[in-house]
């Protein structure tokens, strides 16, 4: 077994593969670039090299940095991870000449399998089923159309290079079709340095249902059972458990033999995973997808439910050993389930959210919890918005769902908007609860799973928070500068108008001390509030009923948390009273929805534009969002240019009315 293994990666992989590796007694080191420097997985590694900038590519998309640090750490191996390199034909091949084991499949596998046209050309050969499409390599624009009109719609534009649902499209339509191409080739270009596209067939109410497989070198291979993954937004999963409720015993094995089949027709070795799309209605009918070469983001269901750490199964079969187990050893126990916490906004598209953990409190009672960060740390737009993934395992899938509701809901973010809630409503939903998913269901019942308005008793909760920070206890200071100030004794109202998510700006009055206060909202009848800190906990009680905060300020911003849920709440007067809807739309003027990088300027100053006419292209985080115009009229200003890094709502153009 190894003495030494890099870990050529970030965040909560990075973490959770050091722990395997301290368990195991193998030390560890880390790698990080200069966002990274303070970061847990750093900490986490018994050693940690730098390696660069922010920048993904010039730090952990460095082969060349990357196996410099292994080499200079004495590392007999690299854990890859999941991301950046970890399906890397030309880092595997690098590994070997610098006399390193990569902890993964020979580079061969991954070059069969990173094509997805050559992937389904290889399995096909093998037996295993496949989607009806055209995989022809080097498509052309009008390959593709023509292609279309043999297969018929709906379909899926997907890129042969890559996944995580970066540059895939779905296309119902004849005229969204070649739009839809131009920008998948545009986002596959910018996420893999590749556009070459395939086309197939969309399932209707499709299931998204993958094998986990683990392979040796001496022949060996077995399935671990299957993951269901069909809860997604934005193509990427969010929720996943193990086993699926949708499959009997016959199917999964089925299912697993075909997944087996795929791994040997490449000569695959170490942990992977065989993606299949499956029928809503015909689940005895599956078609492979893909097959990622590496640790899947989802590995810890299979983990709960078959006693084995995969992990630690990768470094066995890297370091030569053969598996101590075979297909008829592997038994199922209970029922897992996995949440993906991210620092997004479900309510704005799930874009991405940034800034600082200023409270985080992770439960630990229930779950597992695989996390990359911990409070302080600072989520910016330089890599991907996961935080954490949160895991529960029961003896019956109702157990586990409830298990993790519960620990949602324990959970305590401040500084950053997560989509915690949306899970929260996502995992009690009548049909997730019931089994009946499919890959659409979150995008048809969106409206139902995202957020309402800010609740009236988070707004008194705030102002009870404020009557306490006003208390004689020294230096009197109020961060949101009410007008009037504050006379401790006083009978008169102190008033402060707040912006709270989902609601316009609302006036909150105060009057009295903490512990006999009373809090009106807008024109309704004051309430009589009394407050007290116990410990961390703000305790709030108001008429028959008491409720216990977390609270924590950020500039202009209070933030309070309560089941999981958080609230931004922020003086209206800083805003400039401007009117801002949900695109990011002030009066004429457009401003950037997330903090990313302009990626197109597709209009000039002058240029005459009509209503939701395309005016910048913004990405972050391989997210492409476009603003669009607000009204008709004249680009009057023109603020960013292509390449330009812009902060949240930072203005990007004004449309002027044209002059009649």
């Amino acid at each position: 077994m190894f003495d030494t293994v890099l870990i050529a990666n970030r965040g909560e992989i990075a973490v959770r593969v050091a722990n395997t590796l301290g368990r195991m007694g193998i030390r560890s080191v880390a790698v990080y670039s200069d966002a990274d420097a303070g970061a847990r997985h750093v900490r986490a590694a018994d050693t940690a090299v730098r390696i660069g900038p922010a920048a993904a590519r010039e730090s952990y998309l460095s082969l060349e940095r990357i196996i410099e640090a292994a080499l200079a750490t004495g590392a007999q191996a690299v854990h890859p991870g999941y991301g950046f390199l970890a399906e890397n034909e030309a880092f595997a091949r690098a590994c070997a000449e610098a006399g390193l084991v990569f902890v993964g499949p020979p580079p061969s596998a991954i070059n069969a399998m990173g094509d997805k046209i050559r992937a389904k050309q290889t399995v096909m050969a093998a037996g295993v089923p496949v989607v009806p499409g055209r995989t022809e390599p080097g498509m052309s624009d009008v390959d593709i159309v023509d292609a279309v009109g043999e297969i018929g719609y709906p379909v899926l534009l997907k890129p042969s290079a890559g996944g995580g649902g970066k540059g895939m499209r779905l296309v119902t339509e004849p005229e969204q079709l070649r739009p839809a191409i131009e920008s998948a080739r545009r986002e596959a270009a910018g996420s893999f340095g590749d556009d070459t596209l395939l086309v197939e067939r969309f399932v209707q109410r499709p299931r998204h249902i993958e094998i986990q497989v683990l392979a040796d070198n001496h022949g060996g291979a077995v399935h671990l059972g299957e993951r269901e993954c069909s809860l997604q937004r934005r193509h990427q999963k969010i929720i996943e458990e193990a086993p699926s409720p949708l499959l009997d015993e016959e199917t999964r094995q089925r299912m697993g033999l075909s997944a087996v089949d795929a791994a040997r027709s490449v000569g695959y070795s170490g942990a992977g995973t065989v993606e299949f799309i499956v029928s809503y209605d015909r689940p005895d009918e599956f078609f492979f997808m893909e097959m990622n070469t590496r640790l899947q983001v989802e590995h810890p269901v299979t983990e709960l439910i078959t006693g084995l750490d995969l992990v630690e199964q990768q470094l066995l079969v890297a370091a030569g050993q053969p598996l101590a187990f075979g297909q008829q050893d592997v038994v199922l126990t209970g029922h897992a389930v996995e949440a993906r916490v991210y620092a997004e906004d479900p309510a704005s598209g799930f874009l991405p959210t940034g800034g600082q953990l200023l409270v985080l409190d992770e439960p630990t009672r229930r779950l597992r919890v695989d996390s990359g960060v911990s409070q302080g740390s600072s989520v910016s737009s330089d890599y991907d918005p996961m935080l954490a993934k949160y895991i529960a395992h029961g003896a019956t899938r109702d157990e586990a769902l409830r298990r993790l509701r519960a620990g949602l809901g324990e959970a305590v973010v401040l500084g950053v908007t997560t989509n915690i809630p949306f899970l929260r409503a996502l995992l009690a939903d009548e049909d997730v609860v019931a089994g009946r998913l499919d890959t659409g269901l979150v995008e048809r019942k969106l409206d139902e799973l995202v957020g309402g308005q800010t609740p009236d008793h988070v707004l008194i909760a705030a102002a009870a928070e404020r009557a306490l920070a006003l208390e004689p206890t020294g230096a009197v200071v109020d961060p949101w500068d009410v007008p009037g100030g504050w006379r401790i004794g006083a009978r008169g109202w102190t008033t402060w108008q707040v912006r709270a998510p989902g609601r316009e700006p609302v006036q909150v009055r105060l009057r009295g001390r903490a512990r006999a206060a009373e809090v009106a909202l807008a024109d309704a009848e004051p309430v009589a509030v009394s407050a007290h800190w116990d410990g961390d906990n703000l305790v709030v009680r108001q008429g028959g009923s008491t409720r216990s905060y977390r609270c924590a300020r950020d500039g202009s911003v209070t933030w309070i948390g309560a089941d999981g849920a958080a609230w931004p709440l922020t003086e209206t007067e800083r805003l400039a009273a401007a009117r801002h809807d949900a695109a990011g739309v002030v009066g004429g003027a457009v401003s950037s929805p997330m903090p990313g990088t302009v990626l197109l300027v597709k209009v000039s100053p002058g240029e005459q534009v009509s209503a939701g006419q395309a005016l910048v292209v913004v990405e972050a985080m391989k997210m492409e969002h476009t603003v669009v115009a607000p009204i008709d009229g004249l680009v009057a200003e023109l603020a960013v240019h292509a390449g330009q890094q812009v902060r949240l709502g930072q203005q990007l153009a004004v449309v002027a009315p044209q002059q009649e």
